[in-house]
């Protein structure tokens, strides 16, 4: 009896192993980066701006390609990046609204 999932050329919902290890080199890149700008103390709306925009892209990478939510039906992605754009609006309100006036 043949397996037809074998012969198969359905990718895994990440794509290729060679764009999941490249998206798994930015997030460790855009990782890096935020720390080294948390160890350098910089701050400021433009820095937390940026670091806020990492935040998200790897969030969608996480979500999308880790998650495997790119191949799923368009209600799943559209319900975790909205939940995700959701707390991030909500955190950057806190930001905004605690900054001196």
């Amino acid at each position: 009896m043949t397996n037809s999932h074998s012969t198969s050329t359905h990718l895994p919902a990440h794509g290729t192993p060679r764009r999941a290890t490249a998206i798994w080199v930015a997030l460790m890149a855009a990782t890096l980066f935020t720390w080294a700008v948390g160890e350098r103390g910089d701050a400021g709306p433009l820095v937390v701006t940026v670091l806020f925009a990492l935040a998200f892209a790897k969030g969608t990478f996480v979500i999308l390609d880790f998650m495997g939510l790119r191949q799923a039906p368009r209600l799943w992605p559209l319900l975790t990046l909205g939940w995700m754009a959701l707390v991030c609006a909500a955190i950057g309100l806190a930001y905004w609204k605690g900054l001196p006036t």
